[in-house]
Protein backbone atom coordinates (compact mmCIF):
# COMPACT_ATOMS: atom_id res chain seq x y z
CA UNK A 1 0.00 0.00 0.00
CA UNK A 2 1.42 3.53 -0.88
CA UNK A 3 2.23 5.88 2.26
CA UNK A 4 -0.46 8.27 1.04
CA UNK A 5 -3.23 5.70 1.29
CA UNK A 6 -2.22 4.02 4.52
CA UNK A 7 -2.30 7.60 6.23
CA UNK A 8 -5.41 8.05 4.91
CA UNK A 9 -6.97 4.67 5.80
CA UNK A 10 -6.70 5.81 9.14
CA UNK A 11 -8.82 8.64 9.19
CA UNK A 12 -12.29 6.21 10.11
CA UNK A 13 -14.38 9.05 12.18
CA UNK A 14 -17.41 8.56 9.39
CA UNK A 15 -17.32 5.32 9.69
CA UNK A 16 -17.86 5.05 13.53
CA UNK A 17 -20.72 7.41 12.67
CA UNK A 18 -22.25 4.86 10.21
CA UNK A 19 -21.96 2.05 12.11
CA UNK A 20 -23.56 3.73 14.98
CA UNK A 21 -26.65 4.72 12.94
CA UNK A 22 -25.99 8.47 12.87
CA UNK A 23 -24.01 9.60 10.00
CA UNK A 24 -25.74 12.97 9.19
CA UNK A 25 -24.39 14.15 6.05
CA UNK A 26 -25.05 13.66 2.32
CA UNK A 27 -28.69 12.94 3.28
CA UNK A 28 -30.51 12.91 -0.39
CA UNK A 29 -33.26 15.21 -1.17
CA UNK A 30 -35.53 14.47 -4.17
CA UNK A 31 -37.47 17.74 -4.64
CA UNK A 32 -36.94 21.50 -4.83
CA UNK A 33 -35.23 23.37 -1.56
CA UNK A 34 -38.88 24.44 -0.31
CA UNK A 35 -40.03 24.98 3.48
CA UNK A 36 -41.11 20.94 2.75
CA UNK A 37 -38.85 18.42 0.85
CA UNK A 38 -39.07 15.41 0.12
CA UNK A 39 -36.44 12.14 1.15
CA UNK A 40 -36.56 8.99 0.88
CA UNK A 41 -40.17 9.25 -0.66
CA UNK A 42 -41.00 11.15 2.71
CA UNK A 43 -42.20 14.73 3.62
CA UNK A 44 -39.69 16.90 5.97
CA UNK A 45 -39.90 20.34 7.26
CA UNK A 46 -36.49 22.05 5.57
CA UNK A 47 -34.75 23.61 8.54
CA UNK A 48 -31.18 23.60 7.22
CA UNK A 49 -31.31 25.72 4.36
CA UNK A 50 -29.25 29.37 4.19
CA UNK A 51 -31.88 30.44 1.88
CA UNK A 52 -33.51 33.25 4.09
CA UNK A 53 -35.27 34.89 1.49
CA UNK A 54 -37.00 31.73 0.51
CA UNK A 55 -36.28 32.20 -3.48
CA UNK A 56 -34.95 29.10 -4.25
CA UNK A 57 -37.67 27.27 -6.21
CA UNK A 58 -39.64 31.05 -7.11
CA UNK A 59 -40.88 30.72 -10.86
CA UNK A 60 -39.45 34.16 -11.69
CA UNK A 61 -35.93 33.13 -10.63
CA UNK A 62 -36.51 29.94 -12.35
CA UNK A 63 -38.00 31.26 -16.04
CA UNK A 64 -35.13 33.80 -15.82
CA UNK A 65 -32.53 31.06 -15.36
CA UNK A 66 -34.26 28.80 -18.20
CA UNK A 67 -34.44 31.80 -20.35
CA UNK A 68 -30.46 32.58 -19.93
CA UNK A 69 -29.65 28.67 -21.01
CA UNK A 70 -31.50 29.32 -24.16
CA UNK A 71 -29.72 32.44 -25.06
CA UNK A 72 -26.16 31.62 -23.86
CA UNK A 73 -26.04 27.73 -23.49
CA UNK A 74 -25.41 25.97 -19.98
CA UNK A 75 -21.77 27.66 -19.60
CA UNK A 76 -18.97 29.88 -20.81
CA UNK A 77 -15.95 27.70 -21.20
CA UNK A 78 -13.57 30.36 -19.95
CA UNK A 79 -12.46 32.68 -17.20
CA UNK A 80 -13.96 36.19 -16.71
CA UNK A 81 -10.59 37.65 -17.82
CA UNK A 82 -10.84 35.76 -21.05
CA UNK A 83 -13.79 34.63 -23.08
CA UNK A 84 -15.65 34.32 -19.91
CA UNK A 85 -17.57 37.57 -19.63
CA UNK A 86 -20.86 38.45 -20.92
CA UNK A 87 -23.02 41.11 -20.55
CA UNK A 88 -25.82 39.85 -18.53
CA UNK A 89 -22.45 39.47 -15.71
CA UNK A 90 -21.65 43.41 -16.49
CA UNK A 91 -25.46 44.14 -15.82
CA UNK A 92 -25.33 42.26 -12.41
CA UNK A 93 -21.98 43.82 -11.33
CA UNK A 94 -23.36 47.41 -12.02
CA UNK A 95 -27.08 46.38 -10.05
CA UNK A 96 -24.65 44.89 -7.12
CA UNK A 97 -22.72 48.04 -7.09
CA UNK A 98 -25.11 50.36 -6.83
CA UNK A 99 -27.50 47.93 -4.73
CA UNK A 100 -24.94 47.63 -1.52
CA UNK A 101 -23.81 51.23 -2.31
CA UNK A 102 -20.14 50.89 -3.70
CA UNK A 103 -18.65 51.88 -6.75
CA UNK A 104 -18.15 48.70 -8.51
CA UNK A 105 -18.63 44.86 -7.94
CA UNK A 106 -16.67 42.11 -9.65
CA UNK A 107 -18.37 38.55 -9.75
CA UNK A 108 -16.79 35.39 -8.62
CA UNK A 109 -18.32 32.04 -9.30
CA UNK A 110 -18.67 31.02 -5.55
CA UNK A 111 -18.56 32.70 -2.22
CA UNK A 112 -15.70 30.86 -1.32
CA UNK A 113 -13.74 32.57 -4.01
CA UNK A 114 -14.54 35.66 -3.03
CA UNK A 115 -12.97 35.49 -0.01
CA UNK A 116 -9.98 33.10 -1.08
CA UNK A 117 -9.42 35.32 -3.60
CA UNK A 118 -9.62 38.59 -2.11
CA UNK A 119 -8.41 37.85 1.75
CA UNK A 120 -4.81 36.29 -0.38
CA UNK A 121 -4.74 39.21 -2.50
CA UNK A 122 -5.16 42.64 -1.27
CA UNK A 123 -2.19 42.73 1.17
CA UNK A 124 1.56 42.31 1.20
CA UNK A 125 4.68 40.79 2.89
CA UNK A 126 4.74 43.70 5.39
CA UNK A 127 1.19 44.23 5.65
CA UNK A 128 -1.34 42.76 8.52
CA UNK A 129 -4.53 40.40 8.23
CA UNK A 130 -6.92 40.90 11.32
CA UNK A 131 -9.14 38.23 11.33
CA UNK A 132 -12.58 37.38 14.15
CA UNK A 133 -11.58 33.79 15.15
CA UNK A 134 -15.32 32.55 14.02
CA UNK A 135 -14.71 34.17 10.79
CA UNK A 136 -15.83 31.66 7.75
CA UNK A 137 -13.36 29.60 6.49
CA UNK A 138 -12.80 30.57 3.09
CA UNK A 139 -11.80 33.73 4.97
CA UNK A 140 -9.07 31.36 6.87
CA UNK A 141 -8.27 29.91 3.77
CA UNK A 142 -7.38 33.78 2.15
CA UNK A 143 -5.42 34.18 5.13
CA UNK A 144 -3.42 31.20 5.06
CA UNK A 145 -2.25 32.17 1.53
CA UNK A 146 -1.49 35.92 1.97
CA UNK A 147 1.95 36.57 2.54
CA UNK A 148 0.62 39.06 5.04
CA UNK A 149 0.97 38.90 8.99
CA UNK A 150 -1.81 37.35 10.40
CA UNK A 151 -3.46 38.61 13.64
CA UNK A 152 -6.16 36.69 15.16
CA UNK A 153 -8.96 38.62 17.53
CA UNK A 154 -10.90 36.94 20.30
CA UNK A 155 -14.61 36.54 18.95
CA UNK A 156 -16.49 39.89 18.43
CA UNK A 157 -14.26 41.30 20.91
CA UNK A 158 -13.47 45.11 20.50
CA UNK A 159 -10.70 45.24 23.13
CA UNK A 160 -8.58 41.84 21.85
CA UNK A 161 -9.05 43.54 18.08
CA UNK A 162 -7.99 46.60 19.28
CA UNK A 163 -5.06 45.45 21.15
CA UNK A 164 -3.70 43.43 17.96
CA UNK A 165 -4.04 46.75 16.03
CA UNK A 166 -1.82 48.14 18.71
CA UNK A 167 1.08 45.70 17.48
CA UNK A 168 0.80 46.73 13.66
CA UNK A 169 3.08 48.95 12.15
CA UNK A 170 1.32 52.00 12.01
CA UNK A 171 2.40 52.71 8.49
CA UNK A 172 2.04 49.54 7.25
CA UNK A 173 -1.75 48.27 5.64
CA UNK A 174 -4.07 46.98 7.76
CA UNK A 175 -7.19 44.81 6.83
CA UNK A 176 -9.83 43.56 9.18
CA UNK A 177 -11.57 40.92 7.95
CA UNK A 178 -15.21 39.72 9.91
CA UNK A 179 -18.34 38.18 8.58
CA UNK A 180 -21.06 40.50 9.12
CA UNK A 181 -23.79 38.00 10.43
CA UNK A 182 -21.34 34.67 11.98
CA UNK A 183 -22.70 31.59 9.86
CA UNK A 184 -22.83 29.01 12.82
CA UNK A 185 -24.38 30.76 16.05
CA UNK A 186 -25.87 33.53 13.88
CA UNK A 187 -24.87 36.87 16.44
CA UNK A 188 -23.82 39.88 14.78
CA UNK A 189 -20.28 41.70 13.89
CA UNK A 190 -19.79 45.13 16.44
CA UNK A 191 -19.13 46.87 12.79
CA UNK A 192 -19.98 50.85 14.52
CA UNK A 193 -17.21 49.70 17.05
CA UNK A 194 -14.78 48.13 14.27
CA UNK A 195 -15.54 50.86 11.88
CA UNK A 196 -14.47 53.60 15.07
CA UNK A 197 -11.38 51.48 15.77
CA UNK A 198 -10.61 51.09 11.94
CA UNK A 199 -10.61 54.93 11.90
CA UNK A 200 -8.37 55.44 14.88
CA UNK A 201 -5.36 53.25 13.31
CA UNK A 202 -6.20 53.93 9.49
CA UNK A 203 -7.15 50.35 9.02
CA UNK A 204 -9.42 49.18 6.15
CA UNK A 205 -12.67 46.45 6.46
CA UNK A 206 -13.59 43.80 4.49
CA UNK A 207 -17.22 42.38 5.46
CA UNK A 208 -18.77 39.12 4.85
CA UNK A 209 -22.11 39.73 4.25
CA UNK A 210 -23.09 36.51 3.42
CA UNK A 211 -25.60 35.86 5.96
CA UNK A 212 -26.71 39.10 6.38
CA UNK A 213 -27.98 40.14 2.65
CA UNK A 214 -31.72 39.38 2.12
CA UNK A 215 -31.87 39.53 6.21
CA UNK A 216 -30.49 42.78 7.36
CA UNK A 217 -30.82 46.86 6.16
CA UNK A 218 -33.20 48.14 3.78
CA UNK A 219 -34.19 46.19 1.41
CA UNK A 220 -31.82 43.47 2.13
CA UNK A 221 -28.85 45.55 1.97
CA UNK A 222 -27.55 43.44 4.78
CA UNK A 223 -25.74 44.78 8.31
CA UNK A 224 -23.50 47.51 6.35
CA UNK A 225 -26.82 49.18 5.80
CA UNK A 226 -28.48 48.33 8.79
CA UNK A 227 -25.78 49.81 10.75
CA UNK A 228 -25.21 52.67 8.31
CA UNK A 229 -21.69 52.00 8.04
CA UNK A 230 -21.30 51.25 4.05
CA UNK A 231 -19.78 53.85 3.17
CA UNK A 232 -16.87 53.41 6.17
CA UNK A 233 -16.50 49.90 5.20
CA UNK A 234 -13.88 49.21 2.29
CA UNK A 235 -15.15 46.00 0.51
CA UNK A 236 -18.83 44.11 1.21
CA UNK A 237 -18.79 40.89 0.56
CA UNK A 238 -21.76 38.61 -0.95
CA UNK A 239 -22.84 35.27 -2.03
CA UNK A 240 -25.22 34.30 -4.33
CA UNK A 241 -25.93 30.55 -2.42
CA UNK A 242 -28.13 31.91 0.21
CA UNK A 243 -30.36 35.08 0.17
CA UNK A 244 -29.76 35.18 -4.15
CA UNK A 245 -31.07 31.60 -4.40
CA UNK A 246 -28.45 31.23 -7.16
CA UNK A 247 -24.38 30.03 -6.79
CA UNK A 248 -21.48 32.80 -7.64
CA UNK A 249 -20.36 35.60 -5.20
CA UNK A 250 -19.25 39.30 -5.26
CA UNK A 251 -16.76 41.67 -4.15
CA UNK A 252 -18.25 45.88 -3.82
CA UNK A 253 -15.77 48.18 -3.31
CA UNK A 254 -14.16 51.24 -5.28
CA UNK A 255 -13.17 51.04 -8.63
CA UNK A 256 -9.45 51.20 -7.62
CA UNK A 257 -9.37 47.95 -5.66
CA UNK A 258 -11.78 46.06 -8.74
CA UNK A 259 -9.29 47.38 -10.94
CA UNK A 260 -6.25 45.56 -9.31
CA UNK A 261 -8.29 42.61 -8.22
CA UNK A 262 -9.38 42.20 -11.29
CA UNK A 263 -5.39 41.71 -12.41
CA UNK A 264 -4.34 39.92 -9.59
CA UNK A 265 -7.35 37.73 -8.00
CA UNK A 266 -6.26 34.09 -8.67
CA UNK A 267 -9.22 32.12 -8.12
CA UNK A 268 -11.08 35.26 -10.65
CA UNK A 269 -8.44 35.29 -13.26
CA UNK A 270 -8.40 31.24 -13.37
CA UNK A 271 -11.90 30.06 -12.78
CA UNK A 272 -14.35 29.24 -15.26
CA UNK A 273 -16.86 32.61 -14.87
CA UNK A 274 -20.64 31.81 -13.46
CA UNK A 275 -23.06 30.47 -15.34
CA UNK A 276 -25.30 32.01 -17.51
CA UNK A 277 -28.25 30.33 -15.62
CA UNK A 278 -26.97 31.41 -12.27
CA UNK A 279 -26.04 35.03 -13.14
CA UNK A 280 -29.77 35.57 -14.38
CA UNK A 281 -31.18 33.63 -11.19
CA UNK A 282 -29.49 36.37 -9.38
CA UNK A 283 -30.53 39.32 -10.98
CA UNK A 284 -34.04 38.50 -10.58
CA UNK A 285 -33.51 37.20 -7.03
CA UNK A 286 -32.01 41.15 -6.64
CA UNK A 287 -35.01 42.42 -8.31
CA UNK A 288 -37.41 40.35 -5.97
CA UNK A 289 -35.75 41.02 -2.82
CA UNK A 290 -35.77 45.08 -3.79
CA UNK A 291 -39.66 44.91 -4.45
CA UNK A 292 -41.36 42.37 -1.56
CA UNK A 293 -40.33 43.94 1.49
CA UNK A 294 -43.14 41.57 3.15
CA UNK A 295 -40.57 38.13 2.49
CA UNK A 296 -37.90 40.32 5.31
CA UNK A 297 -40.92 41.57 7.31
CA UNK A 298 -42.42 37.58 7.32
CA UNK A 299 -38.70 36.38 8.15
CA UNK A 300 -38.24 38.59 11.08
CA UNK A 301 -41.50 37.89 12.61
CA UNK A 302 -40.92 33.67 12.47
CA UNK A 303 -37.36 34.72 13.46
CA UNK A 304 -38.71 36.53 17.20
CA UNK A 305 -40.92 33.64 17.51
CA UNK A 306 -39.04 30.89 17.01
CA UNK A 307 -36.20 32.92 19.56
CA UNK A 308 -38.76 33.45 21.82
CA UNK A 309 -40.36 29.71 21.41
CA UNK A 310 -36.41 28.22 22.07
CA UNK A 311 -35.90 30.09 25.11
CA UNK A 312 -38.93 29.30 27.14
CA UNK A 313 -38.67 25.71 26.59
CA UNK A 314 -34.92 25.86 27.80
CA UNK A 315 -32.96 25.60 25.03
CA UNK A 316 -29.06 27.16 24.85
CA UNK A 317 -29.10 29.52 21.96
CA UNK A 318 -25.94 31.85 22.51
CA UNK A 319 -26.30 35.44 21.00
CA UNK A 320 -28.15 35.22 18.13
CA UNK A 321 -30.30 37.82 16.75
CA UNK A 322 -30.78 36.33 13.46
CA UNK A 323 -32.90 33.51 11.39
CA UNK A 324 -29.25 31.31 12.17
CA UNK A 325 -30.56 29.56 15.78
CA UNK A 326 -27.43 27.58 17.03
CA UNK A 327 -28.90 24.94 19.90
CA UNK A 328 -26.09 24.12 21.59
CA UNK A 329 -25.62 20.39 22.34
CA UNK A 330 -21.79 19.98 23.51
CA UNK A 331 -20.96 16.81 22.22
CA UNK A 332 -20.57 15.78 19.26
CA UNK A 333 -22.33 11.94 18.89
CA UNK A 334 -25.24 13.24 20.76
CA UNK A 335 -25.51 15.89 18.48
CA UNK A 336 -25.16 13.13 15.46
CA UNK A 337 -28.10 11.39 17.31
CA UNK A 338 -30.54 14.48 17.56
CA UNK A 339 -30.33 15.33 14.17
CA UNK A 340 -30.83 11.47 13.37
CA UNK A 341 -33.93 11.75 15.33
CA UNK A 342 -35.54 14.94 14.39
CA UNK A 343 -35.58 13.70 10.87
CA UNK A 344 -37.37 10.52 11.71
CA UNK A 345 -39.93 13.33 13.40
CA UNK A 346 -39.42 14.83 9.95
CA UNK A 347 -37.54 17.80 10.68
CA UNK A 348 -34.58 18.17 8.78
CA UNK A 349 -31.55 20.73 11.22
CA UNK A 350 -28.13 20.86 10.63
CA UNK A 351 -25.38 18.98 12.73
CA UNK A 352 -22.33 21.46 13.01
CA UNK A 353 -19.19 19.61 15.29
CA UNK A 354 -15.75 19.39 15.64
CA UNK A 355 -13.72 21.01 13.70
CA UNK A 356 -15.91 23.79 12.58
CA UNK A 357 -16.46 24.62 16.11
CA UNK A 358 -14.44 23.24 19.17
CA UNK A 359 -15.73 19.93 20.16
CA UNK A 360 -17.29 21.44 23.45
CA UNK A 361 -19.49 23.99 21.56
CA UNK A 362 -21.33 21.30 19.04
CA UNK A 363 -24.84 22.14 18.00
CA UNK A 364 -27.82 21.75 16.06
CA UNK A 365 -28.40 25.20 13.73
CA UNK A 366 -31.74 25.64 12.53
CA UNK A 367 -32.61 28.09 10.17
CA UNK A 368 -35.31 29.73 8.84
CA UNK A 369 -36.51 30.91 5.44
CA UNK A 370 -39.49 33.73 4.43
CA UNK A 371 -41.45 31.18 3.20
CA UNK A 372 -41.79 29.44 6.27
CA UNK A 373 -45.48 29.16 7.91
CA UNK A 374 -45.87 29.94 11.41
CA UNK A 375 -47.67 26.33 11.94
CA UNK A 376 -44.60 24.87 10.20
CA UNK A 377 -42.34 26.42 13.09
CA UNK A 378 -44.75 25.73 15.64
CA UNK A 379 -44.27 22.16 15.07
CA UNK A 380 -40.77 21.91 14.51
CA UNK A 381 -40.90 23.45 18.04
CA UNK A 382 -42.82 20.95 19.16
CA UNK A 383 -40.70 17.99 17.71
CA UNK A 384 -37.31 19.67 18.86
CA UNK A 385 -38.76 19.91 22.74
CA UNK A 386 -39.65 15.95 22.33
CA UNK A 387 -36.33 14.80 21.39
CA UNK A 388 -34.42 17.51 23.35
CA UNK A 389 -36.11 16.03 26.33
CA UNK A 390 -35.26 12.43 25.30
CA UNK A 391 -31.75 13.34 25.28
CA UNK A 392 -31.66 15.20 28.35
CA UNK A 393 -30.74 18.09 26.69
CA UNK A 394 -33.92 20.24 28.32
CA UNK A 395 -35.85 19.45 31.80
Amino acid sequence: MKLLQAKLDKYQEPQKAKALGIYPYFRAISSEQDPEVIMDGKKVLMFGSNCYTGLVNHPKIKEAAIAAIKKYGTGCAGSPFLNGTLDIHKELEAKLAEYVGKEDAMIYSTGFEVNLGVVSTLTGREDYILFDEQDHASIIEGRRLAFSTALKYKHNDMESLENQLKRCDPDKVKLIVTDSVFSMEGDVANLPEIVRLAKKYNAAIMADEAHGIGVFGRGGRGVCDHFGVTDDVDLIMGTFSKSFASLGGFIACDKSITNFLRHHSRSYIFTASITPASTAAALAALEIMQNEPERQEHLWELTHYALDGFRNMGCEIGNTSTPIIPLFIRDNYKTFAITRDLQEEGIFVNPVVSPAVAPQDTLIRFSLMATHTKEQVTTALEKIQKVFRAHNIIP
